[in-house]
């Protein structure tokens, strides 16, 4: 009880220093005026739980964490097997507020409390700078610091400088608040670019020259460079000029553009009337630029510079502003809770969507579809034309009725007797019927999923499949045309001497209702196949995707092709029953009048192995045929990207981290802690507060 006791009451002094709310706001947009979103925290019980499965130390009844329980084991900020020594100090003297090198539950507790703060990073680097743990920073704190960052190791800092006494006291004695501390890390690198570019003028006039101009940004502005911006840093300073001296002012403007980045895509959004693939002038932004005092034409010349080095049309698009910003791709706080927060509001008010808009889209999708199809289709008709043969060969006691061993035997002797274009008997109504036929069913596919789809962006199994069969039966109204249709003319290459037959004649002699003979089979196939087939490739598609959440165009058709194996087998026999039925019988074959006459004239006569012939045909030609489908619908998407509203292609493009799974890498990372990776690595992004991580600093 004493150590309960003693436990809350060094949480209540812990509060007054960092406020504990019992919801931490997340700066997130309200959903509506009155109503924020907020981040909740964990709760005391599982975060004692959690606290006890990582604390290796006891004293007194009372179990504690060591600065390697926290750092390396809990947050895992650093490496276990190569960290520096003296920054896991100072990391774990952060949350150990009363500096006896041991982390009690409170201070566990409340440091979640303040990863929640919205101004976390900053809270954090206060705590770091304050090594007595007084609640303000003196200029010793301050220098030990800064001379253990790998800054001031790259380009020492000059503490003699008149910078430590505007903050310090003209004697250093001053101590700084939390306030002014805020103030004081933003100046300090100003102040820190001002010395290394005046060290490296060595003849005081004002200009330094293009390598020097990248030793300093590359030594202290690197979390402000973008792979392209580092690339190009000598090319942009010399602008094409031989011998290109960087002057102060444009050295200046360089930092402040790269530090404005985010602001001049909002200028840009603004001039461009929030389409981000309009082309804007230089002129155009330079206006739009006039109401932020911030952005100077300096600055614009330079964007426009390095937006040349990409491509000449003079103009800028959000893409360019992309690859230069240095937080794209970068993760802080503040933009992992805006990002959980707007991803809430969006899947909890959905965008109505008008009428037109949504035909557009099913217009759209049909188009992609179709051409899709064609492609699938061609590339594996060979393999259909061998499986409708292998299953139209009837086994009985007519003579020379077997023509064909297997499905390699069916395709030399097609080969050998009808020629390479025999492969092909059919193609074309088959091009012409699949088209439609697959466009409807991906189409019919995207539209239920959509529909079906939770308010929590989830799908669940039954929905799936009741999507993807809806999708099924949807097609059978071009499906069982073009089946028979194609059906008869891949057969009539078998009957010797016989004048070729035309996909007209054929049409001509079913008639309308002829040509839909046998549509009860095919329904049963088609609703099969597709509602095995569509769930099986969403769920291989998540499996292959890599931790970012995109699918690389091999991994969608490996996912298309595989789940086109159990949904091709499974439906074998309604495919046979199809067959038979649409086949014209020839003089002493058996004749069937329905689905039920067939099933049970095909079993007397055949076995039930007869209901699965041609399975190796049809999994080697549907298989591979909807994974070369659903390749090319899925880059057709991607390539022809329309934005209708509504919610782009699963696996598309690289998945922001706002989604709950992805803030916790760690599983015992709850409530705040979810932001701990986050908040660490965005005092290196923001601050430039870089402490060596490793024994040798890189």
């Amino acid at each position: 009880m004493a150590s309960s006791r003693a436990s809350e009451s060094k949480f209540e002094t812990l509060s007054k220093f960092w406020p504990i709310p019992k919801k931490a706001v997340c700066e997130a947009r309200p959903r509506t005026r009155a109503q924020l979103e907020y981040f909740q925290r964990a709760d005391t019980e599982s975060l004692h739980e959690i606290f006890n499965k990582y604390a290796s130390k006891e004293e007194g009844g009372e179990r504690f964490m060591t600065y390697h329980d926290f750092i390396l084991r809990y947050l895992r900020v650093l490496e276990e097997g190569d960290y520096n020594e003296e920054t896991l100090h100072f990391f774990g003297s952060a949350i150990d507020t009363s500096r006896d090198k041991k982390i009690s539950f409170p201070e566990f507790q409340a440091f979640e409390a303040l990863l929640c703060l919205p101004d976390a990073m900053y809270a954090l680097a206060f705590q770091i700078f304050d090594r007595a743990g007084n609640g303000y920073i003196t200029s010793d704190e301050f220098v030990k610091i800064i001379k253990h960052t790998v800054l001031h190791e790259k380009m020492p800092f000059n503490f003699e400088s008149e910078f430590l006494r505007l903050h310090f006291g003209k004697d250093l004695q001053r101590k700084v608040t939390y306030a002014e501390f805020t103030q004081l890390i933003h100046d300090f690198h100003d102040e820190h670019a001002l010395q290394a570019f005046m060290s490296l003028d060595k003849d005081n006039n004002g200009y330094i020259n293009a390598v020097d101009f990248q030793r300093i940004m590359l030594s202290l502005k690197s979390p402000l460079l973008t792979t392209f911006v580092k690339e190009n840093l000598v090319t942009v300073a010399v602008g094409g000029e031989k011998q290109r001296q960087v002057s102060y002012a444009y050295f200046m403007a360089f930092i402040s553009l790269l530090t404005n980045v985010e602001l001049i895509k909002k200028i840009y959004l603004v001039a461009s009337e929030n389409n981000p693939k309009k082309e804007i002038t230089k002129e155009e932004l330079l206006y739009e630029a006039q109401g932020f005092a911030q952005i100077t034409p300096m600055e614009v010349d330079i964007l426009f510079h390095l937006v040349g080095l990409r491509h000449q049309t003079g103009r800028v698009m959000y893409d360019d502003l992309l690859a230069i910003s240095p937080m794209e791709g970068k993760q802080t706080p503040y933009s992992v809770k805006m990002q959980v927060a707007e991803e809430n509001i969006r899947l909890e008010q959905p965008v109505e969507r008008g009428i037109l808009i949504q035909v557009a889209e099913s217009i759209y999708r049909f188009g992609l579809g179709a051409i899709a199809g064609a492609v699938g289709a061609t590339a594996v008709y060979p393999i259909d034309l061998v499986k409708t043969r292998l299953q139209n060969q009837r086994t009985g006691s007519m003579v020379g009725e077997l023509m064909y061993k297997n499905s390699f035997d069916c395709f030399k002797k097609v080969l050998r007797h009808e020629g390479p274009l025999g492969l092909y008997r059919g193609l074309l109504p088959q091009i012409v019927g699949v088209a439609p036929e697959k466009a409807i069913k991906l189409t019919m596919n995207d539209l239920m999923r959509d529909k079906l789809t939770r308010t929590d962006g989830s799908l669940p199994l039954w929905a799936e499949m009741i999507s993807g069969g809806t999708a099924g039966a949807s097609q059978v109204i071009f499906t069982n045309p073009l089946e028979i249709v194609k059906i008869r003319l891949q057969v009539a290459g078998e009957i010797v001497g016989k004048r070729q037959v035309s996909a007209l004649a054929v049409v001509r002699d079913l008639g309308l209702f002829g040509l839909y003979k046998g549509s009860r089979a095919c329904f049963l196939r088609d609703i099969s196949f597709s509602a095995i087939y569509f769930p099986a490739y969403s769920h291989a598609k998540k499996f292959f995707a890599d931790d970012s959440g995109y699918n690389a165009p091999h991994t969608l058709l490996l996912s298309a092709t595989m789940a086109g194996v159990p949904a091709a087998a499974l439906p074998t026999p309604f495919d046979v029953i199809k067959t038979r039925l649409q086949v014209q019988a020839r003089t002493g074959q058996t004749t069937y009048t329905g689905v039920t006459d067939c099933i049970r004239k095909l079993y007397k006569e055949e076995g039930g192995s007869a209901f699965w012939k041609g399975t190796p045909a049809r999994v080697f030609r549907s298989a591979p045929q909807f994974g070369v489908t659903l390749l090319t619908y899925e880059l057709l998407q991607r390539l022809l990207y329309v934005d209708f509203g509504g919610r782009r292609p699963e696996g598309s493009s690289v998945r922001k981290t706002s989604l709950d799974d992805v803030i916790s890498r760690h599983p015992d990372h709850i409530g705040g802690y979810r932001l701990a990776t986050a908040t660490f690595d965005g005092m290196d992004t923001k601050f430039g507060l870089c402490l060596p991580r490793t024994r040798v600093s890189a």
